[in-house]
């Protein structure tokens, strides 16, 4: 709890842009943070080798003049939001975008990058195999993924308040590691004049997974005292934490919940309207995937089914 009462400084959002009116479904969101922070954008365009002719049903980008041209559109769009925003162009092709979108991010001073999750798939598409998982596991700095509502439209608009943040959501499991996630909860807090509400789910009997759902099989009876005890636990916990987070002048609710972990954070995300008009706020270690602090699998079912924006901070290097 050493970090608790420090916020984080995001003065510089990164918005990788391929061409496509899916991808520009960021820019609203990027747009009000870089409002709400007084952080500049920087629209980025990273050429690719061997590009294929058509992007998320769109023409793709191929010549550097044409992707020149491109984000000076978009630009002006961002500006008349009311965002500054530096534009640039990679020119030399590149085998691996999601690895030049790291390199860039740490060469331009990017404090976050937000990118719109890719695919029918949604969210778990996005984290699993493409580029948002990649630039995640590869880089150090949080990512933000914004669904799409609308993947279809051209020029979507770019609006001043598109990220309307009135609650956020900050499941957690107990461990240093996951609280990596509440400096940029206080930060947004403040910034959204937002509520923030931690959360800890504890399983059941009927939920416990893993290595303790075989011990639980042998030993119900203690299995279910251990149970209730963390539960206790968990509570201690969050009413340290909340009471750090108010010092620190945020406005802060807490909750533990009992059941499955992942679907435990979906109910609270759906009951709270967090999902609706808030952001998910979570640690991960970005090693495998979504290789979150809970455990990959928790994580990728929070994340595949969430329908809100979803902040992903990567946890300190020791705690991997």
């Amino acid at each position: 709890m050493n970090a608790v009462s420090a916020d984080v400084s995001i003065r510089r959002i990164m918005v990788p842009l391929d061409g496509s009116a899916l991808a520009e479904s960021a820019l609203p969101a990027a747009v009000s943070l870089a409002r709400h922070l007084d952080a500049r954008l920087t629209l980025l365009h990273v050429m690719e080798r061997g590009a294929p002719g058509r992007v998320h049903g769109q023409r793709h980008l191929t010549a550097i003049a044409e992707a020149d041209q491109y984000l000076a559109a978009v630009g002006v769009r961002a500006r008349a939001a009311g965002a500054d925003a530096d534009l640039h162009v990679h020119p030399n092709p590149e085998g691996n975008v999601p690895q030049s979108i790291v390199a860039h991010a740490g060469d331009l001073g990017a404090d976050l990058i937000v990118l719109a999750t890719h695919g029918a798939g949604g969210a778990r598409r996005a984290m699993f195999g493409s580029v948002a998982q990649q630039v995640l596991r590869r880089g150090l700095r949080p990512v933000l993924l914004i669904r799409p509502a609308d993947a279809e439209r051209v020029e979507p608009p770019v609006e001043p308040d598109g990220l309307e943040l009135q609650r956020l959501l900050v499941p957690l499991d107990g461990e240093p590691s996951a609280e990596a996630a509440l400096p940029f909860a206080l930060t947004l807090g403040r910034a959204y004049r937002a509520e923030i509400a931690l959360l800890r789910v504890v399983p059941t009997l009927a939920t416990i997974s893993g290595e303790r759902a075989s011990a639980a099989k042998l030993v119900p009876t203690a299995a279910a005292a251990t149970l209730e005890y963390e539960e206790a636990g968990a509570q201690r916990y969050l009413r340290a934490l909340a009471d750090a987070l108010r010092a620190a002048g945020a406005a802060v609710v807490w909750s533990v919940g009992r059941g499955d972990p992942a679907q435990g954070v979906l109910n609270a995300a759906s009951a709270t309207g967090a999902d609706r008009t808030g952001l998910l706020i979570m640690a991960t270690h970005g090693r495998t995937g979504l290789g979150a602090v809970f455990t990959g699998s928790v994580a990728s079912k929070i994340v595949g089914r969430y329908a809100g924006p979803v902040l992903l901070v990567r946890a300190p290097a020791d705690s991997d």
